[in-house]
């Protein structure tokens, strides 16, 4: 079936499709229309679940870390300070190896208020143990959703998913997408089976207070699991190409990469923008391809490692670690050898179009890189 729809309409639609018993809702912009439409599938039964309208998105979290505690799927979603505000549960649901799947909504941090997109809220939680993905159109968006449940409750890897994407640029904005039916949806994602859970005739002690002896041990589990997991994301994407005829790249899709010089690296909705960039570049003679970052979380270096080897890298980062530079750039200037031009860009929802795209690729062949439009233009 193919539908036209919003990305947060779309997503409701997947996790829908995904069957969890619990959601918890609190309302954001601009998130609220996803919580809205399921809303409307509990009420009309088309989805069996317990929805749960809560105070905070703090008190959110915590509910579906103790729903997934006793063994059933779950899903909530969120935005900007919504997200902030769930911080430290959202440490809790990692460290407890809860395969919870979020979506959060990117949208900038105040003051002064920003309803608009940036990344900032998703990078800041980059060290809670969740994997991130970030999406650029509202098919990858479905697709993701699906997937994030097989990936999250895979054996090797029992840890939350975060799917992020532009608040407004795809949340608000109708695309095609195809959506399989509900019987290749249950084949492709079985009922959830826990590897553990709270149950009254099978009591454990679970999150009780852990001394030294273990505690780095638990650290190093979840470090383990965030390597496991870059092949578990290549076997879904796989599987799901295979079923459905979409790949979305694995952890990183890549674009007229083979032959060029300079890649540029960018994620979500400026990601798929900049593929009208490279193609209007290429027109010009000029040897230059994409990657798009699909996976933050766990951080594809080895993969960025092989693009960097034969290309000079320009990361364009839609957020800001204040005091030295976009966190994207940052962690890939730590992890390959080579040039690696890192600009700031569209922070609190500035458009960024494939022109200023080909912009920076131009002022980074002059050696400048900074805040576009900013200090350099």
């Amino acid at each position: 079936m193919k539908i036209i729809d919003t990305a947060n309409n779309v997503v409701a639609l997947a996790a829908k499709m995904a069957r969890p018993k619990v959601i918890a809702a609190y309302p954001i912009t601009p998130q609220t229309t996803i919580v809205e439409r399921l809303a409307q599938y509990v009420e009309s039964g088309e989805l069996k679940a317990e929805f749960i309208r809560v105070e905070s998105e703090h008190s959110a979290m915590t509910s579906c870390i103790a729903a997934e505690a006793t063994g059933v799927r779950t899903f909530t979603a969120t935005s900007s300070h919504g997200l902030l505000l769930m911080h430290e549960m959202l440490h809790w649901a990692g460290l407890a190896r809860l395969p919870i799947v979020m979506v959060n909504v990117n949208r900038a941090i105040g003051p002064g208020w920003s309803i608009w997109s940036d990344c900032n809220d998703s990078m800041s939680q980059r060290d809670t143990g969740w994997l991130q993905f970030y999406c650029s159109s509202n098919q990858e968006v479905f697709d993701t959703v699906i997937q994030a449940y097989k990936i999250a409750e895979h054996k090797d890897v029992q840890l939350p998913v975060m799917v992020n994407y532009d608040g407004f640029i795809l949340s608000h904005t109708s695309m095609p997408a195809d959506i399989p039916s509900q019987k290749e949806i249950d084949d492709f994602l079985p009922a959830y089976t826990p590897e553990w859970k709270l149950d009254v005739e099978h009591p454990i002690t679970h999150g009780n207070i852990i001394g030294p002896e273990y505690y780095m041990e638990v650290r190093y589990d979840m470090q383990i699991s965030q390597q496991k997991a870059k092949k578990v994301i290549k076997n879904v994407d796989d599987e799901w190409n295979k079923k459905f005829g979409k790949s979305h790249g694995n952890l990183i899709e890549t674009y007229r990469c083979d032959d060029a010089d300079i890649i540029i690296v960018a994620m979500g909705a400026i990601g798929a923008e900049a593929h009208a960039s490279v193609d209007g570049l290429r027109k010009k003679g000029e040897k230059v391809g994409l990657a798009r970052l699909r996976v933050f979380r766990p951080f594809p270096k080895e993969d960025l490692q092989k693009i960097a080897e034969k290309a000079k890298l320009i990361v364009i980062d839609r957020d800001i670690s204040v005091g030295i530079e976009g966190a994207v750039a940052t962690e890939i200037k730590a992890s390959v050898d080579g040039k690696v031009c890192g600009f700031i860009a569209g922070l609190g929802g500035r458009d960024v179009t494939h022109k200023d795209i080909m912009r920076m690729y131009n002022l980074a062949k002059e050696n400048k890189d900074g805040w576009y439009s900013v200090e350099v233009r």
